[in-house]
């Protein structure tokens, strides 16, 4: 098991449950990632009013003709039992007076059906509860954790007769802060699961922790697993302002701000979105992000404004207390005052194709949680239905392993050495890189800015043979950049290539959406380092 958010902490406490002997890497400490900054909830046909089948349909909504409905259709079917059982492990979500879950909207639901948890500290209290279940095991032999530990690659038996990737067999890692900065050892498994985040640091703000580095996307890609959609980047629109040069991660303004009434207004105190879209402030994310950036060109400004000031002051202070506390260090009151906000990068919904059980296209090799492409979000995420992808998938994908491993299907091999080019980054290049993927495949795109971006990529140079006087070590900055590096390469090609707008893929050279794009978009790199792209259907193995 390779990360600890939600996926992560779920697939090794439920593989545990099994039998099989669990390792889990995390590259920081248990309770670290994405999963701890999740502030809106989880979204789940919990009232008795609501069923899975009105989910499903906003989430293709949202998703804009590119969900796999097969994988959709386990999401919400499965996700209500998955959250009850979080509760009774411990997960204490916000209760309405009759004592049952209290759900909220967010933008694209039909519906009240967002569980929460500290008002705005929902994935906050997931990963407190799930990190209990597993401090409560430490001590059993059968589950090892191993913190602040980057996994650098996958390791790989021999290929196969018709020259496909080798099956998985462990991993390496370099434990950072123990031993020397290039020291690298290894892992031994019959099967590894990545659940390792999104990208967040391939841009130069975001709204992801710094450990976002693609680092088990860029993994998996180097040991030949496919990867689908990741032209699709979700930008949030309502992340705090911080002025033009802040950079690293931000503070969003959580949806459900929104789902609670507040208003987006321009800098002129124009409220613009119910000229955008029925649905106004609440909107999928992608038309609301593109509203605001078209808002803030046609008035020049650099920001919008999230309004509050309708709402009860002593309401909106208890709601919503980590983004209140979060904006007071700021100076601003969420209640009383104007909240300048823009969009910028917050969820990746492409990543590693997995079927719907969390396999991907290399023996042994699974994938939950953001680092997965498992269709449930097409084109565009649907708020809130990142917890649930990583909670319902997760609990799957180690159902699968534990039945394979017993029917010996998952048999131990041992590791070779893959063919292939070899090289690093240097750690100098990082904000390059972020700029060229800010510019390229940023909010809105065009053929020659990605154009611009590629060449720019194609320009970064590495070690060893490409350039022999950069400055690169084997150390923790240089295999986060090349990953980096690497993941931006890929998004840019793909963005290219999808001649189209969609979901979170706007081309400003091509505005419509085409059918002829009513494909998944797959890449994988050739035994010689080559990008491949081709065109899948939506649902694995089932034709388009």
């Amino acid at each position: 098991m390779v990360g600890s958010g939600i996926a992560g902490l779920t697939a090794a406490l439920a593989l545990r449950a099994r039998g099989p002997r669990v390792l889990l890497i995390t590259k920081s400490v248990l309770a670290s990632g994405s999963t701890i900054w999740a502030q809106g909830g989880i979204a789940a046909a919990l009232d008795p009013r609501d069923t899975p089948d009105a989910h499903l349909a906003d989430t293709l909504v949202a998703g804009a003709g590119l969900c796999d409905p097969a994988a959709v259709e386990v999401l919400v079917t499965e996700g209500p039992a998955r959250v009850r059982e979080l509760a009774g492990l411990g997960a204490a979500f916000d209760l309405d007076a009759a004592g049952e879950i209290s759900l909220t909207r967010e933008g694209g639901h039909g519906t009240r059906r967002i569980a929460h948890a500290g008002g705005d500290a929902t994935g906050a209290e997931i990963s407190r509860a799930l990190v209990a279940r597993i401090e409560a095991v430490r001590n059993d032999p059968g589950i090892e954790v191993i913190e602040h530990a980057l996994v650098l690659d996958l390791l790989t038996g021999a290929p196969g007769p018709d020259g496909g990737p080798g099956p998985i067999c462990g991993v390496t890692l370099h434990v950072m802060g123990a031993g020397s900065r290039d020291g690298v050892g290894a892992a031994l498994a019959p099967a590894v699961l990545l659940a390792t985040g999104g990208i967040g640091q391939v841009y130069p703000s975001s709204t992801n922790p710094s450990l976002a580095t693609g680092d088990g996307l860029a993994a998996a890609l180097r040991a030949g697993a496919t990867v689908a959609d990741m032209e699709f980047v979700q930008f949030h629109p309502t992340v705090l302002w911080l002025g033009a040069g802040a950079k690293g991660q931000l503070p969003l303004v959580s949806e459900a701000v929104r789902g609670e009434g507040a208003l987006l207004v321009d800098t002129d105190g124009v409220r613009f979105m119910p000229d955008i879209h029925p649905l106004a402030e609440l909107a999928p994310r992608d038309v609301v992000a593109h509203a605001i950036v078209r808002r803030m060109a046609a008035t020049g400004a650099d920001h919008v404004y999230l309004d509050c000031r309708h709402l009860d002051a002593d309401f909106v202070h208890e709601r919503f207390p980590t983004i209140h506390a979060r904006l007071l260090a700021e100076g601003i009151d969420l209640a009383s005052d104007l909240v300048p906000v823009a969009p910028a990068h917050h969820f990746h919904s492409g990543g590693v194709l997995t079927d719907l059980v969390g396999r991907s296209d290399v023996p042994g090799l699974y994938a939950a949680g953001e680092v997965a492409c498992t269709g449930v979000h097409g084109a565009n995420r649907l708020a809130s239905n990142s917890l649930l992808e990583g909670l319902v998938f997760a609990h799957r994908a180690a159902d699968d392993v534990a039945t394979r491993l017993a029917a010996g299907e998952l048999p131990r091999v041992e590791p070779v050495e893959r063919s292939g080019p070899a090289g690093l980054c240097a750690a100098a290049a990082r904000p390059r890189i972020q700029r060229l993927a800010q510019k390229g495949p940023g909010v809105i795109r065009t053929g020659a800015d990605l154009d611009v971006a590629a060449a720019g990529l194609a320009g970064v140079p590495t070690t060893p043979d490409a350039a022999p006087g950069v400055v690169a070590s084997p150390q923790t900055a240089e295999w986060e950049t090349t990953n980096l590096h690497q993941v931006a390469s890929v998004l840019t090609a793909t963005a290219s290539a999808r001649t189209e707008s969609r979901g979170g893929h706007y081309r400003e050279d091509h505005p419509a959406a085409a059918d002829a794009w009513l494909v998944r978009l797959a890449a994988r790199l050739d035994p010689d380092g080559g990008l491949a792209l081709t065109r899948a259907p939506l649902t694995p193995g089932v034709e388009a």
